[in-house]
């Protein structure tokens, strides 16, 4: 296992040794060790989401094309005039 040498500032190296005092990891090297575990599994969420993304994208751009879906003006418009009606309501 090859080793890294690291440079904290006090604050930071005492959060850490706190950690490791109150029995969360064994050494410092087990926090730098999880905390990289746990940035490779969030970029690997956000690198899916992003596929999932594109894939629903390409999916809804196919049905609107297919003549699916609703235009969002007529959407927008229909929310307007009930927020209208809603209001006209409560100042009666």
């Amino acid at each position: 296992m090859a080793s890294m040498n690291i440079s904290l500032p006090d604050p930071m190296r005492d959060y850490v040794q706190d950690r490791i005092d109150r029995g969360h990891y064994a050494s410092a090297s087990d926090y730098v060790r999880d905390l990289i575990r746990r940035d490779r599994g969030g970029i690997e969420d956000e690198q899916r989401w992003l596929r999932e993304l594109d894939g629903s994208i390409a999916a809804s751009l196919i049905e609107m094309d297919a003549g699916g879906g609703t235009d969002l003006d007529v959407v927008c418009d229909a929310v307007l005039a009930d927020l209208k009606a809603m209001d006209g309501r409560a100042r009666s």
